[in-house]
């Protein structure tokens, strides 16, 4: 069973209902006791950086997602949950995310490198550019995805980057090291290839459980 974290900054009910049309049971919680009894977690997430940040640690949901990770059970987070991964924002500020990878999330520039402006927030379908293999894009293909964004990661390890978006910058759509994964922009609302996105992820967790 997958754990949807509720800390009042997701889109649970799209997430959720991606979730029903595959097949994968979860729960919807706030609470640790409860979501410790998973096999995997979605850290879903809309609105800003910092106030994201706020709510987990209110809940102290922060320190819980680093022990769930830690056990070696899988991971992901979408959209902004993606971004609160990284080390930092500067999203209205600097503040320090997650850490969980290594990486900056800075705004998506008003020009492209040609000078031409870009349109911000970035919303739109993007084709995926794979930049290595990963259970997670098994048999996904060069499918388009669906992305909302303003800000965007960079300065992070290119191991982790395991797919792209090309927006005037390099986009990174899909992250993973070990047990953590992310995607930039919302599979729930990206047709197939979302689809088969988050049926990967459902399969890592259940071959995490196995080596466990």
């Amino acid at each position: 069973m997958i754990g949807i974290i509720d800390y009042g900054m997701g889109n649970l009910f799209s997430v959720s209902k991606a979730l029903d049309r595959i097949g994968i049971p979860y729960i919807i919680s706030e609470s640790p006791e409860e979501l410790t009894k998973t096999k995997g977690l979605i850290l879903p997430g809309v609105g800003a950086f910092k106030d994201a940040m706020a709510r987990l640690r209110e809940k102290e949901l922060d320190r819980f997602i680093n022990t769930y990770v830690d056990s070696g059970r899988p991971l992901l987070g979408i959209c902004l949950g993606m971004q609160l991964l990284f080390e930092e924002s500067e999203e209205n500020g600097r503040f320090e995310g997650l850490g969980l990878l290594k990486g900056r999330v800075v705004r998506i520039p008003e020009r492209d490198a040609d000078g031409e402006r870009l349109k911000v927030p970035h919303m739109g379908w993007n084709k995926l550019q794979f930049h290595q293999e990963a259970s997670v894009l098994d048999e996904v293909g060069e499918g388009f995805v669906y992305f909302v964004h303003s800000y965007y990661v960079n300065q992070m390890d290119e191991e982790s980057l395991l797919a792209s978006a090309s927006y005037g910058v390099q986009v990174p759509a899909v992250v993973g090291r070990n047990n953590v994964f992310g995607m930039q922009f919302h599979p729930e609302k990206s047709s197939e290839t979302g689809m088969k996105l988050l049926a990967n992820f459902a399969k890592a967790m259940e071959q995490s459980e196995e080596l466990l």
